[in-house]
């Protein structure tokens, strides 16, 4: 089983030939399967990044500021990675993985003396080095082919023991075409709560243009 990466493209019906607010045709890409790694390393190559918001959410920040302790921590299609960086420096237990070698080589540059803390590796098939208290979703799900949802719930329900979390950030937006692949509320829940209980929902006003008016904060814990 492959695993996506992060969206690329604004919510809109149409595919990555779609002309941007300016008029300008977006870059014109070989491959149009976001569940290949081929798909990601030609748009982290070419810097086209507009689900990149360069620096850590501040619903991250708060989410951490109210922890009491530190969270053993996997972040799934991590792409630039700075919450890994922010979080190592927290003294949070933190790994970051990512199936495209372009995006972890972009993000192992960008760590710097960090840099082990991300690696090349299939979410679903990747083992922790440490047991997890958190999985921290961003732009992963959207990522993800329709196809391929119901195995991202069965590994975040085996990766996660009980009581521990998936915290991070939802594109609640039934999208026809992606990436990314917005989910309706109904169809979420339907994925995830048979594992999961949802105890934080909260639409954020601070996304970034493709996000913008449907990405939620959202805390799940494992039952």
């Amino acid at each position: 089983m492959i695993v996506a990466r992060k969206l690329y493209v604004p919510a809109a019906p149409r595919g990555d030939d779609r002309p941007e607010a300016g008029g300008a045709a977006a870059p014109s890409f070989a491959h149009r399967d976001s569940s290949r790694a081929e798909f990601w390393d030609e748009r982290f190559a070419s810097a086209f990044m507009p689900w990149d918001a360069a620096g850590v959410p501040q619903a991250l920040r708060d989410f951490v500021a109210s922890e009491g302790a530190p969270r053993a921590t996997l972040i799934p299609g991590c792409g630039a990675a700075y919450e890994a960086a922010w979080l190592d420096a927290q003294g949070w237990p933190v790994r970051a993985i990512d199936f495209s070698p372009v995006a972890v080589a972009s993000a192992q540059a960008q760590l710097g003396s960090r840099a082990s803390l991300v690696e090349q590796a299939d979410f679903f098939t990747f083992t922790p080095p440490f047991a997890l208290d958190v999985v921290y979703e961003r732009a992963f799900l959207c990522a993800l082919p329709r196809t391929l949802w119901q195995d991202y719930a069965r590994r975040m329900a085996q990766l996660l023991p009980q009581g521990a979390r998936l915290a991070g950030f939802f594109f609640l937006r039934d999208t026809p075409k992606g990436p990314p692949f917005g989910i309706a509320p109904d169809a979420l829940d339907a994925l995830l709560a048979k594992d999961f209980v949802c105890e934080t929902n909260r639409l954020l006003d601070d996304s970034v243009p493709v996000f913008a008016g449907a990405e939620h904060w959202m805390v799940w814990r494992r039952r």
